[in-house]
């Protein structure tokens, strides 16, 4: 049975207020005046097609939500205001925010359409008490990040492409571009599905961090629904918690121990070793050469390299293992604020990748599904220029490659 203009001009007013947002700010979205939004809250203003849609991705909402049966008035976007009470104040970030709810929502009909099964059941779940102190935290995520290298089989080695292995888990990834406080946001909705998102203005060492960052929150944080984690609230105990995980899970204390001796490196620069006989122990004192096993700057390159993080997040991992000194954490800091461990890498030959040249997997599944839905007549022309549009593909190829294909036989 349809709904009346009361009971839809209820639920508008039931996301508009669970979004946070006033009449005066909806209407300056519309394009319209705040009385005219309050008209239509109260139902006595009729709500076209087309300001319904606006209105649905203004709230993140998918626009059948407002004529179903039934209405949830929570949602994502409302729980991560909840959350996040300071997210409501960056316009950019929440803009951000709903492109990603909006492409999450498109990609769930396309699937549907397609009738791919996204297998959602791999991602595991580990519930946590939340942690009342900074040790308790950095010790949960060291104990997840252990139990999810095991879980899958990962031992020692170096974690492989991080969002090839986020999605093998049924968790979508995603690139935007965001503030440079926000280092990325997830988000766990039964409709939408699990969606991890790392701010594509990072380095792609910095977004490897950041995707195992908001993979951490998918793994112990589910029932918040949504996180945006910001450089500012480090010190919050969850991102303290994910920070943690992500640390432990990139970088293993004991293939970091392995990887540090197979330099010579990493020993004390004193041994004393007792030797036996039948009646006496003889006390054996060794030395290595004065500064011979001081980490230094080509060292760090190498780690940094090696597990797929930056130079800082390396040699963090370092002092938090006791394997550098508080000084030693400083001095090499600074070298790599001046530029030396750019010259180390190249020298090394091992420059970080530009993130520039980097491909964008998500865009690639996104429209290839999207192609062929319109193929196979499943979407209109118009639908899938919309779709090209919300992950900025360039749609004059878009229009040589429909002009051009031979659809019906491909």
């Amino acid at each position: 049975m349809p709904i009346n203009a009361q009971e839809l001009g209820r639920r508008l007013r039931a996301a508009r207020e669970a979004c946070r947002m006033t009449q005066d700010e909806v209407a300056k979205y519309l394009g319209t005046s705040r009385s005219t939004v309050a008209q239509m809250e109260l139902g006595n203003r009729t709500v076209s097609s087309l300001e319904l849609d606006r209105l649905a991705y203004l709230f993140g909402r998918d626009i059948r939500e407002f004529l179903a049966h039934s209405f949830s008035e929570d949602d994502t976007l409302a729980a991560l205001f909840r959350a996040e009470p300071t997210v409501a104040d960056n316009p950019e970030v929440i803009e951000k925010i709903r492109e990603c709810i909006a492409i999450g929502r498109e990609l769930t009909n396309l699937e549907e359409l397609l009738e791919i099964r996204r297998e959602q059941a791999a991602l595991a779940t580990y519930p946590q008490v939340v942690p009342k102190a900074k040790s308790e935290a950095v010790h949960q995520g060291k104990r997840v990040a252990e139990q999810e290298r095991r879980r899958l089989g990962l031992g020692l080695s170096p974690v492989p492409e991080m969002v090839e292995l986020i999605e093998r888990q049924g968790v979508r990834t995603g690139l935007v571009d965001l503030p440079d406080d926000v280092s990325g946001f997830s988000i766990s909705d039964a409709k939408l599905g699990f969606f991890v998102v790392a701010n594509s203005m990072h380095n792609v060492w910095r977004r490897r961090f950041s995707f195992a960052h908001e993979y951490a929150h998918l793994l112990m944080d589910r029932d918040r629904l949504g996180t945006v984690s910001r450089a500012s609230a480090n010190d919050d105990l969850i991102e303290v918690r994910a920070n943690s995980f992500a640390a432990c899970f990139l970088m293993p204390a004991d293939a970091v121990a392995h990887f540090i001796a197979r330099l010579g490196k990493g020993k004390p620069s004193r041994t004393l070793v007792q030797v036996y006989d039948e009646n006496n122990a003889v006390t054996v004192e060794g030395r290595f050469a004065p500064n011979s096993q001081d980490l230094q700057i080509y060292d760090v390159v190498q780690m940094a390299s090696l597990f797929g993080v930056s130079v800082p997040a390396a040699l963090y991992r370092l002092r938090n293992l006791r394997l550098i000194t508080n000084a030693e954490l400083l001095r090499l800091k600074e070298e790599d604020q001046r530029g030396r461990s750019r010259t180390a890498a190249r020298l090394l030959g091992l420059a970080e990748p530009d993130r520039f040249n980097e491909s964008n997997d998500f865009r690639h599944r996104f429209l290839g599904l999207g192609l062929d839905a319109y193929r196979r007549d499943l979407i209109s022309t118009g639908k899938l220029r919309e779709l090209a549009r919300l992950v900025n593909a360039p749609l004059e190829d878009l229009e040589a490659l429909i002009s051009d294909g031979d659809w019906a036989d491909a």
